[in-house]
């Protein structure tokens, strides 16, 4: 087994092995991973966060051995600015994104000065602050990004800068945490998941409290939400029809 880590501030994981093949996910600054398959320009990898899969080009991997793996899933530690500085060797310098996984920067002999997300008692008023960082962020599929981010992107990105975990794909995080029966049981920072005229579920959002909810539909906005969905405060109309509402937090 090979395994590697992404040194660079994003890179774009495809569904198959080229680059016009459809963009799935990102890793960013200090994500690690598996490699589960190798071709000659291209390998296949398992994240380690969420044991996503996808292709990424081989020149954009730094090979790492398993005990360099190992030691980077203790302690994770995120950026807290939506672009910051890592210092690599030789006094380079490269930016990095909101939410990028700085603690594996002293074993690529990397040196990171900036904010992080502190440890907060409250994890729910954390998250509120946190998803607001990503607002009006562009919309973009497979994105994690405040440059371009989806809708299960934001969910994922911001729970996991307050070391909560939720797996990538909406319909996989709408299995995760306690249902909940109505919007007057949610509180801030609870899931909501909505779903297709076939009842595949399609898209995800962070509960504001006072029936708002935060999410990336075009770009990553504040709407209104009620027990029939996404109401749409520009259109006036509803963009999305609530199928669950989840609590992954407690």
């Amino acid at each position: 087994m090979q395994y590697g880590i992404c040194e660079l501030s994003i890179v774009p994981v495809r569904s198959e092995a080229s680059d016009i093949s459809e963009m799935v996910t990102q890793l960013l600054y200090g994500d690690h991973f598996k490699i589960i398959e190798e071709r000659k320009k291209w390998v296949k990898i398992r994240i380690a966060f969420d044991l996503y899969e996808g292709w990424i080009d081989k020149k954009q991997v730094r090979f790492i051995t398993e005990d360099f793996y190992s030691a980077c899933d203790k302690n994770a530690v995120y950026s807290a600015d939506l672009i910051d500085i890592i210092t690599l060797q030789k006094q380079q310098i490269q930016s990095i994104c909101l939410g990028s996984n700085i603690s594996p920067s002293h074993l690529l002999d990397h040196h990171f000065e900036g904010q992080i997300f502190e440890r907060q008692n409250s994890k729910r008023s954390q998250i509120l602050e946190t998803a607001m960082l990503y607002l009006n962020a562009p919309y973009l599929w497979g994105g994690k990004t405040p440059f371009g981010i989806d809708c299960s992107g934001l969910t994922q990105m911001v729970y996991k800068a307050n070391r909560l975990h939720l797996n990538r794909d909406a319909s996989q995080q709408a299995q995760q945490g306690q249902t909940l029966s109505f919007i007057e049981e949610t509180q801030v920072g609870d899931l909501a998941f909505f779903d297709n005229n076939e009842g595949n579920i399609i898209h995800v959002g962070i509960i504001m409290g006072n029936n708002y909810i935060i999410h990336a539909h075009g770009k990553v906005r504040v709407d209104r939400i009620d027990h029939t969905g996404i109401f749409n405060v520009d259109t006036r109309t509803y963009s999305h029809q609530l199928r669950v509402l989840k609590n992954p937090i407690d």
